[in-house]
């Protein structure tokens, strides 16, 4: 019973640390509006500012995640929201752009806690039960919706200064809470054990930079769009600050919440088959989210016709809700693959894979307004990433499908997709001699 309750205390109170570290992480999202018009930003500029914090939360990922397979998650994740609280409240005394940036990359470091807590969580449930468990974690996500509702409050009720005093207030709190009423357990540690070099060798596996690449769309493109979505509704159509974050909290908040039912289903019908159609689905909603407003001329008997070709606010966002909710299926459905084939070494593969994630959601921002800037098309940026999610599809297809039926039986947890196809290719090769 005691330890139902801890394992009980340890997914709930890391869901609740994530949440709010992804609450901080996203927080440009939001901020960057009044900022960019304070600043008189450009949208590469303005692209820049809201992707710095994801930079060096990527770029955390991969050491977080060997610090936590070596010392454990507990005290890797406490320290790590200690350490961001001072920087974001010194945002509130930022005048420069510069200095939004320094200070974005120390407080990005709050991205960094998804390779710590992911492998903290997981180490503490079976197989059975682990896709679940990781994708109740990973709802932590919504953080980003949290923020589209509370900072433009916030700003609403006094100026943009507000937000980075109580978010840094939050976290710490959030930090107390976490250390006070988790546990850990000696077993969950291999120090000692597996050496730095040993741990990186995952990164020979071809399997792993599969991976890395899906979760660049379902983790990078989420991250991407979270962070652009707010000006895009206020710029497209016109919205207020807050009309504009309600409606792109549409697309945040599924995109974390849903993230367990995706663990579930891939306990049920594995990961590639969920991955899967997790692309398909994304590629649809992408080609339809990239069409342009059109103004059209039309010759006909009676003279010329003019046409207007273009998505509206409604269907943009339920598109987007869609979209929202197959990025939240893809997350969790990643994360099964690494736990089913890296057991013994899930916070480096985690951190590789989670790294390739985070630098996704950094560059994409940053493509995003220098395309806006160049071509002046803001749907754009759903044309970049619907040329990403083709290759995927392809690499999917060439790689896994075609040489293993979607709902067939999955390979054993210890030997990857890749070291399977492998021995199937050989076989074929020996029977062929």
């Amino acid at each position: 019973m005691r330890a139902q309750v801890q394992q009980g205390l340890v997914l709930g109170m890391s869901t609740l640390a994530f949440t709010v570290c992804f609450m901080v992480w996203m927080m440009f999202a939001v901020l960057g509006v009044p900022i960019k018009e304070l600043l008189a930003l450009n949208e590469t500029q303005f692209g820049l500012l809201a992707a710095t914090p994801v930079l060096t939360g990527s770029l955390v990922r991969l050491p977080l995640g060997l610090l936590t397979d070596r010392f454990g998650g507990r005290i890797v994740f406490f320290l790590l929201m200690l350490a961001c609280v001072l920087p974001l409240y010194l945002i509130t005394l930022a005048t420069a752009y510069w200095q939004f940036l320094v200070l974005g990359l120390f407080v990005g470091l709050a991205g960094g806690s998804f390779s710590v807590g992911i492998a903290y969580v997981a180490k503490w449930f079976d197989k059975q039960n682990q896709g679940f468990a990781m994708g109740v974690f990973g709802a932590g996500n919504a953080g980003a919706a949290v923020t589209k509702f509370l900072a433009p409050a916030l700003i609403a009720f006094g100026t943009w200064h507000l937000v980075p005093k109580v978010f840094s207030a939050i976290l710490f709190i959030t930090a107390l809470l976490f250390w006070f009423l988790t546990a850990e357990k000696k077993e969950h540690r291999s120090a000692g054990g597996a050496t730095l070099r040993e741990q990186l060798k995952s990164l020979k596996d071809p399997a792993v930079w599969r991976y890395c690449q899906y979760y660049s769309i379902v983790f990078g493109g989420y991250v991407a769009l979270a962070l652009w979505m707010t000006k895009y509704y206020v710029q497209e159509y016109g919205f207020s600050l807050q009309s504009a974050a309600l409606l792109a909290a549409c697309f945040s908040l599924p995109g974390g919440v849903l993230r367990a039912v995706g663990g579930w289903m891939s306990d049920r019908w594995g990961a590639q088959s969920v991955t899967w159609w997790v692309l398909w689905v994304s590629w649809i909603c992408l080609f339809l989210l990239s069409y342009p407003q059109t103004q059209l001329q039309v010759q006909t008997v009676n003279g010329i016709v003019d046409f207007h070709i273009g998505l509206n606010a409604t269907l943009f966002t339920v598109l987007l809700f869609v979209m929202g909710i197959a990025f939240a299926f893809g997350k969790a459905s990643v994360f099964k693959y690494i736990a089913n084939d890296y057991p013994q070494n899930m916070g480096a593969v985690s951190g590789i894979v989670g790294l390739a994630g985070g630098l996704g959601g950094f560059v994409l921002p940053i493509m995003f307004g220098a395309l806006v800037d160049l071509t002046g098309v803001r749907s754009s940026c759903f044309m970049l990433l619907y040329g990403v999610v083709w290759v995927s599809l392809i690499w999917m297809y060439l790689s896994e499908v075609r040489k293993r039926p979607l709902l067939g039986k999955q390979p054993p947890a210890s030997q990857s997709p890749f070291s399977s196809i492998a021995q199937g290719e050989e076989h074929v090769r020996s029977a062929n001699a």
